[in-house]
């Protein structure tokens, strides 16, 4: 079932349930050793997936959750290699859209425990942030029995912040809108660099979140080109303004769905003009580096 969240759309299946998620995989064209989130509507389900949680990661799950933030913990005899990807470590979040919590409660109802879910695109591919993006990107691979929850367009637009909880600093796998101050401020401990045997994680690969158009950065865009930039950009003569955004929140949102409208356009090359500062702005930049990569 394909579902919102307030991040990007997920594809997601039964997370104990080795032939859903194979099909999930399948459905994703995703590396079997690529690791899944688990998604959960509660805090009492977390002992379920993970332990030996760390003071600071019950601080984060208390600031944070439900919100666009995964953490990275031990996990438990309950989750098997096919969640994530062979090693020792489990990503878990509680999403912030009603439809997901719903969806999240009721399937806990009937007996599940979580929900694997990554994002609702074919590997490597640009995220869905509308139901209908979720259509154009999987209607071939999916079956009649299949769902997709329509939640409109995500509120944040680009995937979560992840987290690794598992040594006595945390550090940061994949930026997002939970930002490097926000955890600093919650758990009064100075982040650390992420080792140099760093955790597999979802959208980790140099070149991620990709449209067909080539993707340039901080480029003069040619006529014929599209372009993504602040509203305070101006668009030259010629060029397709794919996106201006106000504000750095708004570039997240609709980011992605300007990088789709360019492949509908066609059109075979796209300038973006990144945003400058910290917080959001990282999580932007580095999925602009990974379309372009």
């Amino acid at each position: 079932m394909a579902f919102p969240t307030e991040t990007v759309y997920g594809i997601g299946a039964d997370a104990s349930n080795a032939e859903a998620t194979k099909r999930m995989y399948l459905v994703k064209n995703r590396p079997a050793d690529h690791p899944v989130i688990v998604h959960i509507a509660d805090l009492n389900d977390v002992d379920y997936w993970a332990q030996d949680i760390p003071d600071y990661a019950i601080a984060l799950m208390r600031d944070f959750w439900p919100g666009p933030m995964t953490l990275l913990l031990q996990r438990t005899s309950n989750v098997k290699d096919f969640i994530t990807g062979g090693q020792d470590v489990v990503g878990i979040r509680i999403p912030a859209n009603t439809i997901a919590l719903n969806l999240l409660t009721e399937f806990h109802k009937l007996g599940g425990r979580g929900i694997a879910a990554p994002s609702a695109n074919r590997y490597g591919a640009v995220s869905p942030t509308t139901a209908n993006a979720v259509i154009a990107e999987l209607q071939d691979y999916l079956e009649p029995r299949d769902q997709i929850l329509d939640g409109g367009s995500c509120a944040v637009g680009i995937e979560s912040t992840i987290i690794d909880c598992t040594k006595s600093n945390p550090a940061i796998l994949r930026h997002g809108a939970i930002t490097a101050e926000m955890i600093e401020v919650s758990t009064g401990i100075v982040i650390a660099d992420p080792s140099s045997e760093a955790i597999r994680v979802s959208g980790s690969d140099k070149k991620h979140y990709a449209p067909n158009a080539k993707v340039h950065i901080n480029t003069v865009p040619q006529p014929g080109h599209g372009l993504i930039a602040l509203a305070e950009v101006e668009t030259p003569t010629g060029v397709i303004r794919l996106a201006a955004p106000k504000s750095i929140e708004e570039y997240a949102r609709i980011f992605y769905a300007a990088l789709r409208d360019a492949d509908l356009q066609n059109l075979k090359n796209i300038s973006v003009m990144p945003p400058a500062g910290d917080g959001l702005a990282v999580a932007i930049r580095d999925r602009i580096s990974r379309a372009a990569a």
